[in-house]
């Protein structure tokens, strides 16, 4: 009976369609940072390379995010997720065969990331605005947990498995995987059913109101609340610190480094979403009160895995830090998702979303060059040390904000106002 309790979300179709297109166009997602940046090291073993490559595809995905968010806000979300799909598809099959025959450039590699990137920032905006509207709202945190799970479960296996391809047949099999589960995916969300809008609620996001009139709405609701931009700053800054010693740091330190090697590193990252999805099961389970105080202070735990990488540079430390950095993520994570969901009308959820997201990753493109750089220049234990301690100084200034300290989850429905009228007729 508790189990059921705890996977009742599931028995809304809608939700459970939902649920399963994620969960299959994860499952070939998991692998592509473990493949993608070893593609590039077989090409150009550099960290400038990997830098490169990182950072343009997070620059493009951060100059599309406010488009991305009016047009999830304005038209069907689940319309939104299947174009986007269909393009992510595209490009990762095009890479993919340009790895596996051998053709690929560096300059390929970058413009198809570059790609895949501007098509995210419609993709991530589009998702974060589906879930209150295919889940009743007293399972939301359920729902988020339940979504999390099931990419942290595949994330277990993903990278090691990625690693061995890697080893065995090539970085190219993996994105190929890759491509083919965004096609299920598609035909999946094809049985997701959203409600209507209302008059009076499409008349409000109807598509004759300027774009600019619309994002000028959702930076309203951004700035009007303090919890939500005050951990969107911290975020911004934190992410460059992690882009660059977990994104590049990481795959350089590990090919460079026998006790880990490609096929270790692919280990390390499965680690971390072992101690996700062990989390997980807690978050199904206990409810947060003060979901933000919780995520800030858990957050902190991502120091630990870019010490060991500086300081302890193998498999079973490295290994460790990861399996805590990744329970904390989850902490953090339910706990985000679950105060935009109850805080943030679904009207603007995707608006709101797409600054949220803008904020926290503006910084990764200059985190990932900058650190490209600062591996040539700098010793690589001393950087990552700094960094831990930047890190978690930048975590615990956000709870300097009582908004942030203080947020509890809402016993109200503001998240309702126009939720059956979010998505247009489809008939």
């Amino acid at each position: 009976m508790r189990l059921q309790r705890s996977l009742g979300a599931l028995s809304d179709r809608r939700f459970a369609w939902y649920f399963t297109a994620r969960t299959v166009s994860t499952a070939g997602s998991v692998m592509v940072p473990v493949a993608l940046a070893f593609a590039v090291l077989h090409i150009d073993q550099s960290a400038g390379a990997l830098a490169q490559v990182l950072g343009v595809r997070t620059l493009t995905m951060v100059v599309f995010l406010l488009v991305g968010g009016v047009v999830a806000d304005r038209f069907s979300r689940i319309v939104v997720l299947q174009v986007s799909h269909v393009l992510t598809c595209l490009t990762q099959a095009l890479a993919a065969y340009l790895i596996i025959s051998g053709d690929a450039t560096l300059t390929q590699l970058t413009v198809l990331e570059g790609v895949n990137g501007a098509v995210s920032a419609f993709t991530m905006p589009a998702m974060m605005g589906v879930v209150p509207l295919v889940v009743d709202r007293s399972r939301l945190q359920q729902a988020n947990a339940l979504l999390s799970f099931s990419r942290s479960g595949l994330a277990v296996i993903g990278p090691a498995v990625a690693g061995l391809l890697v080893v065995g047949v090539g970085p190219g099999w993996a994105l190929a995987v890759d491509a083919l589960t965004y096609a299920v995916a598609i035909v999946c969300l094809t049985r997701v059913g959203l409600p209507r809008r209302s008059t009076e609620s499409a008349s409000a996001g109807a598509p004759h109101r300027s774009m600019v009139r619309e994002l000028r709405e959702g930076w309203s609701e951004f700035t009007g609340r303090e919890w939500l931009w005050v951990i969107v700053l911290a975020f911004g800054l934190t992410n460059a610190i992690h882009s660059g010693v977990i994104g590049v740091l990481g795959p350089l330190i590990a090919k460079s480094t026998a006790s880990i090697g490609e096929a270790g590193w692919g280990l390390v990252l499965s680690a971390e979403a072992v101690g996700t999805v062990i989390m997980t099961l807690v978050m199904l389970r206990l409810r947060l009160r003060r979901p933000l105080r919780a995520g800030m202070l858990a957050i902190c735990v991502l120091a630990v895995p870019m010490v060991l990488l500086g300081v302890a540079p193998a498999v079973v430390p490295v290994a460790v830090g990861f399996f805590l950095a990744g329970a904390a993520v989850e902490v953090f994570g339910v706990g985000w998702s679950t105060a935009l969901h109850e805080h943030v009308p679904v009207s603007v959820l995707s608006r709101v979303s797409s600054y949220d997201a803008l904020g926290s990753f503006v910084a990764i493109p200059i985190g990932t060059f900058l650190y490209g750089w600062l591996a040539t220049t700098v010793d690589v234990e001393t950087l990552t040390v700094v960094s831990a301690g930047v890190y978690v100084a930048i975590s615990l200034s956000a709870l300097l904000s009582r908004s942030v300290r203080e947020l509890g989850r809402s016993s109200g429905d503001p998240a309702r106002t126009g939720a059956a009228a979010d998505e247009p007729s489809r008939s």
